[in-house]
């Protein structure tokens, strides 16, 4: 059984990306202390016990999720923005994008009971339709300790370049055991799953995931955490989960007022009340400077 990478909380950025671009995954260590797991479960738990069980066998049974952390948990959106995953997840996405995003958040709890998700790939999120870039940045935290017993996550490590329709065998599939308060890291090419939980105890863990700003989130941000909430957030947040351009045009709306009431195409931001934003543009000019550039290299290689 092939076993994940363990680096420490303090481990550089470089050596995160050179193990998940080798294998796919690692396990971060410490980097939740106990009051802050006291503090996610607080905030979280009594979201997560008025959830129901999943309705088929990909989102389990006798598996619960929980999303709109970002609205939900003040805790939370410290994980969704921490230093080190944030600086890690633009790395590895910005050679593919101006601008990274949040793609999803969600508690994942697998209860007593619960057979093995089926092995996959999160990037199977847009189809098989993204061929030669890498769309994800993925973590779970371990809110409980991640036993095999109790449902660790399955994961195939150096399974980036395996065939789509790749079947693992037992001894290719690894499981992500780690105490609470560590972090799995994985890409969105990595195959993985849900553990089987045949212990009598729940493992909870939070999925937060990273994608390009060019793609559709997964958890559409916009619903699960609207501009009346994602006001009061702090700018850097803001800006990660969506209020902002994700590319020279791309994200721009026009607020549909009445004639003469408004302003044309506007960047996000001016939902939450940038209202210097209100100019008739698509995007800032650094977007449209950061086209041209990747235009003009480009052209150099070719």
């Amino acid at each position: 059984m092939p076993k994940l990478e363990t680096l420490p909380a303090t481990a550089s950025t470089d050596e995160i990306l050179t193990v998940l671009k080798r294998d796919g995954a690692l396990i971060l260590t410490n980097v939740l202390t106990p009051e802050d797991l006291a503090q996610v479960r607080a905030e979280t738990m009594p979201y997560i016990d008025a959830t129901p069980n999943g309705a088929d066998d990909f989102v389990g049974h006798n598996t619960t999720r929980t999303g709109a952390l970002v609205a939900r948990s003040a805790k939370c959106r410290e994980l969704v923005s921490h230093p080190k995953i944030v600086s890690a997840a633009e790395t590895f996405l910005k050679p593919f994008c101006e601008r990274i995003q949040l793609h999803l958040t969600q508690v994942i709890r697998i209860r007593p009971g619960q057979t093995k998700q089926q092995l996959h790939r999160d990037r199977w999120a847009w189809g098989t339709h993204l061929k030669d870039i890498e769309p994800q940045f993925n973590t779970i935290w371990a809110i409980s300790d991640f036993t095999k017993e109790n449902g660790a996550t399955q994961v195939c490590p150096g399974s980036l370049d395996w065939p789509d329709d790749y079947q693992a065998k037992d001894e290719e599939i690894g499981y992500a055991e780690m105490p609470a308060g560590s972090v799995l890291v994985y890409s969105g090419g990595v195959f993985h799953g849900g553990g089987a939980n045949v212990s009598n105890g729940d493992r909870v863990g939070i999925n937060i995931t990273y994608t390009l700003g060019w793609l559709r989130q997964e958890e559409n941000q916009y619903l699960s955490c609207p501009p009346e909430i994602a006001k009061t957030l702090s700018p850097d947040l803001q800006a990660l989960i969506g209020y902002s351009m994700g590319g020279y045009a791309l994200g721009y709306y026009t607020p549909p007022l009445a004639p003469g009431e408004g302003p044309e195409s506007v960047p996000p931001e001016y939902a939450l009340g940038h209202t210097e934003t209100a100019i008739s543009t698509l995007g800032s000019a650094d977007l449209l400077e950061s086209i041209r550039d990747e235009i003009k290299g480009e052209k150099q290689t070719a």
